[in-house]
């Protein structure tokens, strides 16, 4: 019986291996609010999720963090005064002409005060976000 020829494999291997390696996209954050989002009727899928930034508003998932709402940027609990800075970081990482396209996606919890989400997006003007959504899940019938 003739034997396989296997000198082709590593390049194979290696094309299936840098294959995944562009298209897997890691997870960025730890979540460290508790968000059970609102429900929707009309809801829309963002475009190029690239250019989103986000900002989660809820309860602390471990009790040592407190129990009241708590604003999460990147990996690190934030006060509302730290939206510009955390904006303008997110920019800055940007090419200039992806930073007119930036969207802001504020996840909250359906139990957040909505005086709440006015600082936040009083923050997110002072910072020129102007383009914001709101998470929310689709809305059984």
């Amino acid at each position: 019986m003739p034997e396989l020829n296997t000198s082709s494999m590593p390049d194979l291997v290696f094309a299936i291996l840098f294959f995944f390696m562009v298209t897997t996209t890691m997870r960025s954050e730890e979540l460290m609010v508790k968000i059970k989002l609102p429900s929707a009727t009309e809801v829309q899928k963002l475009e190029k999720k690239s250019l989103v930034t986000y900002i989660n508003i809820g309860p602390p998932t471990d009790a040592k963090f407190g129990t009241g709402t708590q604003m999460q940027l990147n990996d690190k609990f934030a006060e509302v005064e730290d939206i510009q800075d955390y904006i303008a970081q997110e920019k800055s990482s940007m090419s200039e002409s992806d930073q007119q396209l930036m969207t802001v996606s504020i996840k909250a919890d359906e139990d957040t005060r909505m005086s709440y989400i006015s600082d936040v997006k009083q923050a997110l003007r002072k910072a020129y976000a102007l383009k914001i959504s709101y998470s929310s899940r689709k809305a059984e019938n």
